[in-house]
Formats: C-alpha cells, structure tokens, sequence
C-alpha cells in the first residue's frame, strides 16, 4: 500500500495484528512506476491494478509496525512542533497588532491568552516525554549517547529516534540518508544533459527539518564541524550548502554511536560517508 499521510495505518495495523506481510511504499515510488505503464486514464481502479503490479514485481521490505514507546514519542514531538509553529504564527500576529495604529487592547489580550496555553501544552508535552523515556532504562542510556553529540538537545535527539523508530528498520547510513531525503539526485546523460546534484528531499520532513538547528550549533561549538562548514563555503560561497553537509553528517553521526553505544569523541574518526557537493 501507499504511505498516504495517517489514512493508511489502521489497515496496516489491522492486517498485521491477522499475520499479513504488509509492504508500505513511498508515493512517489508508486508514481514514477506508473509512468512506464499504459495507463491513459487514472483512476481508482486503475491505480490499484498499478500498486498491486508493482508489488508482485518488486521485492518488497515487510513493514513492521513501530514500538509503541516510539510512536508515543513521535506523536508528541509532532504534536509540539505543531504548538512551536502556531506559536510562532501568533507572536507575529501580537508585533503587528502592538504596532498596529489602531490596535485592539482585547485583540492583543485575546492573543496574549493563547500563546500562554500553547506555553502551558507545550510545557504538558516536554512532561510526558520525559515520563515516557524514564519508564524505559535502556532508552535513557541511549539517549545521553545521541545527546552528547554538539549542538544536540534532548528534544532533537527524541524527534531523530522517534521518526527512525530507534533505527529499527534502518540497516545502513545511506538508507538513513535517503529516509531523511538527504540523499544525493543528479541526472546525467551524455553531453548535453547534466543537471546540478541536489537533495532529493524525498523523505521525512520532520527529520530533515529537526537538523537544521542542530547544525548551526555544531557549527558553532565544535571545531571539527566548523572546519567542514568553512571548507565546503570558502569552495562554493554557498552557506546553505554547508549546513546541509553538516545535518546530514550529525545524522549519520548519530546513527553510529546508537549502534556502537558509544559517547560522542571529538578527537576521534568516525566512518562517516564522503558528502557530495550539492544545490538545495
């Protein structure tokens, strides 16, 4: 089946718990494979004939539902970036109607009250965060392993494990790569066709967008990734570039000590894979 936002995982979850092997596919996948067929006319029907076409073709991984301690968390993270972004959104409301000439003291009070609840919900969910990953010992030893990466929060390093279900599925740092949509995409054809390498982003957004911050911290307060981000802007000029290298660096980084159960060092050498100069 298609992985169609939350719509599909209730059948998923239905067909697991009666011992069905489930395969869940990325839409773009199931897209570009229906573009080779002979299809004139989408339909239901016929995109159905092209999801079960592609499934009796392919060798498909078998989906296994995350833990639920996994799930529980990444609801929440969303649930809190979901507060962070509406927050955000008021705030700016509040700086315009404060500098508004005609502004309404019962408007600006009205928004002052619900950016204090979002406050309040936001400080409910860190809470029961916090409950959930003291209730399990093991998550809380592998939880200062990722933290002690620079720059990395607990917040971010609960969003990175959530939304990779502790790197259950993850077998190696290019499919964790790619699952973030970090992943390289270049077309090359003889000549005269040579597109500029860029990030797919073909992939998770909520982890691609939890490593942004991270990054410029690491960039920051450590001398190893500072040294990457000056080389890779003094060869293009392009700061943004830079940034990307560093988050998909602190992904794979992170990756490995989980695996390895190992503190960050920053002394030593890591076997992270080479990042290809890339456009955003």
């Amino acid at each position: 089946m298609e992985a169609t936002g939350v719509y599909h995982e209730s059948l998923a979850y239905y067909l697991y718990s009666i011992r069905k092997q489930v395969s869940i596919v990325l839409p773009n996948k199931i897209s570009n494979y229906a573009k080779t067929l002979d299809i004139k006319t989408i339909t239901d029907k016929s995109a159905s004939q092209a999801i079960a076409r592609f499934g009796l073709e392919r060798q498909l991984e078998v989906w296994q539902p995350p833990l639920k301690i996994f799930n529980d968390l990444r609801q929440l993270c969303r649930e809190r970036e979901q507060l962070v972004h509406e927050r955000t959104m008021l705030k700016n409301q509040l700086h315009t109607e404060r500098t508004s000439a005609t502004s309404s003291e019962s408007s600006v009070n009205r928004t002052k009250k619900r950016i204090a609840l979002i406050d309040l919900q936001e400080k409910e969910i860190r809470g029961e965060i916090a409950i959930l990953i003291k209730g399990d010992k093991t998550l809380v030893e592998k939880m200062k392993i990722v933290s002690s990466i620079p720059g990395r929060g607990n917040l971010t390093a609960v969003t990175i494990i959530a939304e990779t279900n502790g790197f259950e599925l993850i077998k190696n740092k290019r499919q964790l790569v790619s699952y973030a949509g970090l992943d390289v995409r270049e077309k090359i054809s003889g000549t005269s066709v040579k597109s500029k390498p860029r990030i797919s982003k073909r992939g998770n957004r909520n982890l691609r967008k939890v490593m942004h911050f991270p990054a410029l911290a690491a960039i920051k307060t450590d001398e190893r990734f500072r040294d990457i981000f000056l080389r890779i802007v003094s060869r293009h000029g392009i700061k943004m570039k830079a940034i990307v290298a560093i988050q998909r660096k602190l992904l794979e980084l992170t990756f490995i000590l989980w695996k390895n159960n190992s503190y960050y060092n920053s002394e030593h050498e890591y076997q992270i894979i080479p990042f290809q100069e890339v456009s955003l």
